[in-house]
């Protein structure tokens, strides 16, 4: 096949018996569950109560604004792109850091990948929010911010970080997520830098490449080729795994969603409709790396 020759189209993929088996069966469980929630627990189910915090019609204005659950939808996502920001900063340093040959940078890194993995995702996020955080915070004087300054109260700050009120905490959010995920992310570079051939490293450094240019020019681009689609699920977890930040008090989508749970008393259409949210955002982001990946994979050909 000639280089310039685009790769055949793959075969469209038909409905066998066996996926509309399946599909049935699943509507089925589903079309049950709900018969169960509705006829043993006699539930008396209302979307109205719940949709209603997600958006809410404001008299003032005659229309739509957003209510609570998409405030922490948006914070949620805030909090994931910071802390994949901040983890991926931290990872690719660990990563090339396990990899190098200065052995008090390798015990370095290597003890912190098996510090975070070795603790319990509750018990990192109480011990840094409580006796990390809260130390730090207070000597930067973060906790000390003027909310009513230029450079706090204005629309951007507030696209990017929420409420200036609650800045420490998000910060506090950010950091702690990035901190664990970059353990996982450290892992990923590592094996992605060792997984490019030994040769390449030797006739870099032949040629008379600085060991940073040998890594910036010859070997990062070669394995972000690699890493790419365990980064892009990284991400999808660390989405996830923002739920977790909900114990100190963060008002992200499952806080918020618990307290909208409490209020409503509509626990099983509260969470439904929040894990269809989580559903979406995940998936879309998974839709987006994919054609990342399919891009990636066409220019390298």
């Amino acid at each position: 096949m000639d280089r310039n020759t685009p790769p055949p189209a793959p075969p469209k993929k038909r409905l066998t018996i066996v996926d509309l088996a399946l599909f049935s069966m699943v509507a089925a469980l589903i079309f049950y569950a709900g018969y169960r929630v509705t006829d043993v627990l006699v539930y008396d189910w209302n979307w109205s109560r719940v949709l209603n915090f997600v958006v809410r019609f404001d008299d003032d204005t005659g229309r739509y604004v957003p209510n609570l659950l998409l405030y922490g939808l948006a914070t949620t996502l805030r909090l994931a792109v910071w802390a994949t920001i901040l983890a991926t900063i931290i990872g690719v340093t660990m990563g090339y850091w396990r990899t190098c040959d200065n052995l008090a940078l390798r015990i370095l890194s290597r003890g912190y990948v098996e510090l975070i993995r070795n603790l319990p995702p509750v018990v990192f996020i109480f011990i840094f929010y409580f006796f990390i955080s809260s130390q730090i915070f207070t000597a930067l004087g973060v906790d000390d911010i003027d909310r009513h300054g230029p450079l706090v109260d204005n629309p951007v700050f507030s696209l990017l970080f929420g409420d200036p009120a609650l800045f420490s905490n998000f910060l506090a959010g950010a950091l702690v997520l990035a901190l664990f995920e970059g353990a996982y992310i450290t892992e990923i570079v590592r094996a992605g830098i060792q997984s490019v051939d030994k040769g390449q490293w030797e006739a870099s450094r032949a040629i008379g490449l600085s060991p940073f240019n040998v890594l910036r020019d010859v070997i990062l681009p070669q394995a972000v080729r690699k890493i790419l689609p365990p980064l892009a699920g990284q991400f999808i977890t660390l989405i996830k795994d923002s739920a977790i930040v909900s114990l100190i008090s963060i008002q992200e989508l499952t806080f918020l969603a618990t307290e909208v749970a409490s209020t409503t008393t509509k626990v099983f259409e509260t969470w439904i409709l929040v894990g269809m949210m989580y559903f979406v955002l995940c998936y879309s982001f998974a839709l987006m790396f994919g054609w990342l990946e399919r891009r990636a994979a066409r220019s390298h050909r």
